[in-house]
């Protein structure tokens, strides 16, 4: 599962889903595209349909599947929404997917420890963010439940707290440079 604004969906996005996909293992990506995300400001917020509709033409994949299950669910914050997830599908084994920006600053969301406890968590490196983000309080709570490379196959079947930074290679694409090119108008 990759959460996110998807204010826009971006080629970035894709490379890591299709990077997560055979990396880890994964049988499919759901891009969990949120009403609104409540760390961020809804100015410049493009409407959900048409962030939806952008993130499908973007994914492209038959194992990409793009979602705005939180609407449908009533939540608003990841920790409600993977649990309501694991009640309806429970068989099914979740991993969290998220960039080295987010891992940094997952200690401002709620109930961000169930976040740990109750799903692999898969973080992947962007250009500036990485170091920051292994020396900040979630990668160092976390430290001795990280998983090496070599593991990160049977992420899934981890016990949890059970988490992997990968280093994948970097894509370029930024949804805040395309914003800010759009606005532009370029």
């Amino acid at each position: 599962m990759l959460g996110g604004s998807f204010n826009p969906a971006h080629a970035g996005h894709r490379h890591i889903s299709l990077f997560a996909l055979k990396t880890l293992g994964l049988d499919r990506v759901w891009w969990m595209v949120s009403p609104q995300n409540p760390l961020k400001s809804t100015s410049g917020m493009a409407a959900l349909p048409e962030r939806l509709a952008e993130a499908r033409a973007v994914a492209a994949h038959p194992r990409i599947e793009v979602t705005a299950i939180e609407t449908a669910l009533g939540t608003r914050f990841t920790a409600d929404t993977l649990a309501k997830l694991q009640r309806r599908f429970p068989k099914t084994r979740f991993v969290w997917l998220m960039g080295a920006d987010n891992l940094r600053q997952i200690p401002r969301w709620k109930h961000w420890t169930r976040i740990f406890d109750s799903v692999a968590v898969a973080v992947f490196a962007r250009p500036t963010y990485s170091l920051g983000a292994l020396s900040g309080k979630a990668a160092q709570r976390y430290i001795r439940r990280r998983v090496s490379v070599s593991g990160v196959k049977g992420l899934a079947r981890r016990r949890r707290p059970a988490w992997a930074f990968l280093r994948n290679p970097l894509h370029p694409a930024s949804a805040t440079a395309i914003r800010q090119a759009r606005a532009a108008g370029s």
